[in-house]
């Protein structure tokens, strides 16, 4: 469904002053709403006017001032179509369906992952291709002659949504009405919408928002959903039960027919008796001609000169010959076999000599929406071209440039490059005998050969670290050729096994595609993306856009809720999902841009993955250290509690609120540590367990030589009792994955082992005679203790503080971003207990930048998080080169903040998150305490207030 607006041009049909509907007055005997006005028709026997096709009701006194089509011609008046991302089919609460605007609750729905649009199954035919165009860069214009406009949605408009006009509430639980902008979300009434600015400004998103005008994709065959990295599954059988044809000719309908009446099957043309694809329809048995032709005509919403058409009777058997229909009573003489119902052909009366073809310029971003080009029997494609340039205002000597681009409307939107030498009314004629519903939704759009656009592919799931030629060889093999067909390779990002080709054509870069996404290489499926382009340039300099990497297995199924939620409210190339690529392929997009920000949503793993990401991508980059903020998804979310974003999202505030906050978020500084592992000579490979040997494995950079491996750390590091606890329960979580999917349940799990080796397992009590600690060069005296945890972050074990609150003369005021680490001793897993449920605290040991731990045998460890066992050796911290930029949360008051931690308190479900710390490549470097350049009053810029203040938030 749509409505007057920038990208809707009435002059594409003759339309009078009722927009295409077919409106009959009706008496209303249960309450019923305008969809125009909002208001009830009033009365006890009330009357109106509603379209036969799509169920439009409204006012007598509205009724002149309609401002919506009917769904039966929308689709042939958008001017710039765009395929919608349609969903697994369900049933959708409280929303209803933009083309027949019943509810979707009461049959099987569909909706578009990018825009709110709505559709019933088996009205998805009639569904308006006109998703919003985030891609629309052209060469030709720059950030200033370019203009967005507002792009209106009518109908199932947010709850309390007011209209910007007139003030008053324009959303209505009783029917489908009112208009949204998809863009900057503002809301109106049909009647007050026209009084709007048609330029949008994106509203309060403006300034994380990417501009469409900056972003060009790919011109391939590839559905949108495989461009926006959307996996839809149930798309393709949604498009497998949902023809309408088949629906229309269930025996219910039979039933509701009157003793006056038959039921017609009505093709379209020869692709659809073909493939019995067909309409029913209800006709009077004295009906004419022209009233069969005209019933047949509404029927497939062709809204056009009803004597171009004529009908005949369609064959039963293919030997049979076509009959015309002949008046008075055509349907006395029709013939009908046994058991089967009469069925006729909708016809075109086609001139043998010309035909007028209607060219669109969309592409070509000109003022005029298209021209009508008589063609003859000697007209070719290219001579098309050449009339329509010359009708736009272009040299028409320069056809050879542009293609002509046959536009199907169907189910989406499908591309078919036409040749240059094809005959065109011959074209034109074929169409209309193969379907001429099909006919009527096709377009011939104008566009040029030369693409703006790098048509890079990116390929994961290869095997790590080899060489670029052994890549080059995996790449041919999988591809099937003899010689490289693309122009390019590169960035490859060895630890990871993954890569960016780079192809000069769309059609070598869909062949590609096409063949990688169903390789295998060692048993892994590849993971291949098509990947847009930004240009920077087109971005204003107080824009700052916002990539988001979302982790859609954290928070159970809140990660695929937001994901669709931040597509809809951005620019939905700037929303990635992680599991599909990794971060890096969304830091691969943005690499251009000078100034952006992120948004992690998971669990700390997510948080590590992304800035271990941004180490190895920024040296390409032209943004160095972009701020990332935390959208906290899973269990600990330590680091999200240090920088105010909570400890845990639990789905109570709106995304608009959560994007909203990141706009007036603060940047601070992240230290960040470099754990390196020495091993002690050993003539067998340690002991550890099955799982933890493939994530080890992929986490640490392995010398064979002196058995030395290192791990980047930003939260904190332990080894002994916290760690062992840590390990079983990894180890529990990666057995039965599906059992720990809460944040209670990994809670009780971790209570659970606390308690068994408090009674039956102190295997770690002898901890501190079997290591011995330094920090800063200096020995320290341990205690009796099972275990130590090295804090980066006042935030350990899901918002606990080991290192307390209290003032030490000894120490200093512990921050994220001071150059120190804090050392406590756990002396059991009684006090470990006690720190969990925030009524004890460790015994502080140190404070410092420089911390070497000595073990004489092996023990468990965790970094982050992530557990393993480490061999007899040396475990040395130190100040990493590598340093993150964050964004803390602007403060609320006390209130606010107690009720937001109050709603934490719920459970939601917990990270399924992939190993979160891999090991860097060699231009990880480490540092001492006094290497940077921050200063002590930048450091001091994002300090807690008071003592008192940091107490409250943790």
């Amino acid at each position: 469904m749509t409505a007057e607006g920038h990208n809707v041009d009435e002059k594409l049909m003759a339309l009078g002053r009722d927009h295409g509907h077919y409106f009959v007055k009706k008496t209303f005997g249960k309450p019923t709403y305008c969809h125009h006005c909002c208001d009830k028709i009033w009365g006890m026997l009330s009357q109106g006017f509603a379209c036969e096709v799509c169920n439009f009701v409204c006012h007598d006194r509205c009724l002149r001032t309609v401002v919506s089509y009917c769904s039966g011609v929308a689709l042939q008046l958008i001017k710039n179509p765009v395929a919608h991302t349609w969903s697994e089919p369900g049933h959708i609460k409280r929303k209803f369906c933009c083309v027949c605007r019943k509810k979707t609750e009461d049959t099987l729905s569909i909706e578009c992952e990018v825009c709110e649009y709505y559709v019933h199954v088996d009205c998805q035919d009639l569904a308006v291709s006109d998703c919003r165009e985030a891609a629309t860069f052209v060469p030709s214009l720059d950030k200033v002659s370019h203009k967005q406009h507002h792009h209106f949605r009518e109908g199932n408009l947010p709850r309390d949504s007011k209209c910007v006009v007139c003030k008053k509430s324009c959303y209505s639980f009783e029917c489908f009405t009112g208009m949204r902008c998809e863009w900057c979300n503002i809301t109106a009434h049909a009647i007050c919408y026209r009084q709007i600015k048609p330029e949008c400004d994106f509203g309060p998103l403006r300034k994380i928002m990417l501009p469409a005008n900056s972003v060009t994709i790919p011109r391939t065959e590839l559905p949108m959903e495989q461009l926006l990295n959307i996996s839809a599954p149930g798309s393709s059988d949604a498009r497998k039960v949902s023809s309408p044809s088949r629906m229309d000719d269930l025996p219910s309908s039979e039933e509701k027919v009157r003793d006056d009446a038959e039921i017609l099957r009505i093709y379209d043309g020869n692709s659809s008796l073909r493939n019995q694809v067909f309409r029913t329809a209800s006709v009077p048995k004295t009906a004419s001609v022209e009233q069969i032709r005209d019933i047949a005509l509404r029927r497939f919403h062709i809204n056009d000169v009803a004597d171009k058409y004529y009908v005949t009777q369609a064959p039963f058997e293919p030997t049979d010959e076509e009959e015309p229909l002949e008046d008075p009573i055509p349907l006395r003489n029709m013939k009908r076999p046994e058991g089967k119902r009469a069925q006729i052909f909708l016809r075109y009366r086609d001139d043998p000599d010309k035909a007028i073809v209607k060219i669109y310029g969309g592409w070509l971003r000109i003022p005029v929406t298209f021209t009508e080009i008589i063609v003859t029997k000697e007209t070719l494609v290219q001579d098309v071209i050449r009339n329509a340039l010359e009708e736009f205002g272009m040299d028409g000597t320069t056809w050879n440039k542009y293609n002509l681009i046959e536009v199907s409307l169907e189910r989406g939107v499908a591309e078919r490059t036409a040749n240059p030498q094809e005959n065109m009314l011959q074209l034109i004629r074929n169409l209309r005998k193969d379907s001429l519903r099909r006919y009527h939704v096709i377009r011939f759009y104008l566009q040029e050969k030369e693409d703006p656009h790098d048509h890079a592919v990116f390929v994961g799931n290869l095997p790590v670290s080899l060489a670029q030629r052994q890549y080059e060889r995996i790449l041919l093999k999988l591809l099937g050729a003899k010689e490289k067909p693309f122009t390019a390779i590169g960035p490859i990002y060895f630890e990871y096994g993954a890569l960016v080709i780079t192809f000069n054509t769309p059609k070598a870069a869909t062949a590609a595609v096409q063949r990688l996404q169903n390789a295998i290489y060692e048993d892994k499926k590849l993971i291949v993306l098509c990947l847009p382009n930004v240009q920077s340039h087109m971005i204003p300099p107080d824009v700052e856009p916002l990539l988001v990497l979302v982790n859609v297995k954290s928070g159970g199924c809140q990660g695929a809720e937001l994901m669709e939620a931040f597509r809809r409210l951005l620019n939905p190339f700037q929303v990635f999902d992680v599991l599909k690529g990794g971060p890096l392929v969304g830091l691969y997009v943005f690499r251009n841009i000078p100034k952006y920000r992120i948004l992690a949503a998971g669990g700390d793993g997510t948080i590590g993955w992304v800035l271990q990401c941004l180490d190895i991508a920024k040296q390409d980059a032209a943004c160095f250290s972009p701020p990332c903020a935390v959208l906290p998804l899973g269990t600990g979310n330590d680091l999200a509690r240090v920088l105010r974003w909570g400890g845990g999202y639990t789905g109570d505030d709106p995304p608009m609120d959560i994007l909203r906050d990141i706009i007036d978020a603060e940047e601070v500084r992240l230290d960040r540590w470099a754990v390196v592992f020495h091993e002690e000579e050993r003539s067998q490979p340690p002991t550890t367990s099955g799982d933890n040997q493939s994530v080890e494995t992929d986490q640490m950079m392995n010398n064979p030589e002196d058995q030395t491996s290192m791990i980047i750390m930003n939260n904190y590091f332990g080894i002994g009792i916290d760690a062992e606890v840590c390990l079983q329960f990894h180890n529990k979580r990666e057995a039965k994955p599906d059992e720990q999917r809460t944040r209670w349940k990994n809670k009780a799990q971790y209570l659970k082992i606390g308690v068994r080796k408090a009674l039956f397992d102190r295997s770690c009590k002898d901890l501190y005679k079997r290591i011995d600690l330094e920090v800063d060069g200096k020995q320290i005296d341990l205690p009796p203790v099972e275990g130590l945890v090295i804090l980066n972050l006042l935030s350990w074990g899901s918002g606990c503080n080991p290192w307390g609150t209290a003032k030490e003369e000894q120490f200093q005021k512990p921050t994220h971003y001071d150059g120190l680490l804090e050392v406590v001793g756990i002396p059991d897993v009684t006090r470990l207990g006690l720190i969990q449920s925030k009524m004890g605290t460790g015994i502080r040991l140190a404070q410092g930048g420089s911390i070497k731990i000595t073990t004489r045998d092996e023990w468990p460890v965790q970094v982050d998080g992530e557990p393993h066992i480490q061999p007899p050796g040396t475990i040395t911290i130190l100040k990493s080169a590598l340093r993150a930029k964050m964004l803390k949360k602007a403060k609320k008051s006390r209130r606010s903040a107690t009720n937001s931690q109050a709603q934490q308190v719920r459970a939601v479900q917990s990270e399924g998150s992939p190993s979160s710390h891999f090991h860097t490549s060699a231009y990880l470097g480490i540092e001492n305490m006094s290497h940077g350049k921050s200063t002590p009053e930048e450091l001091h810029s994002s300090a807690y207030d008071d003592e008192e203040e940091m107490d409250a938030f943790l």
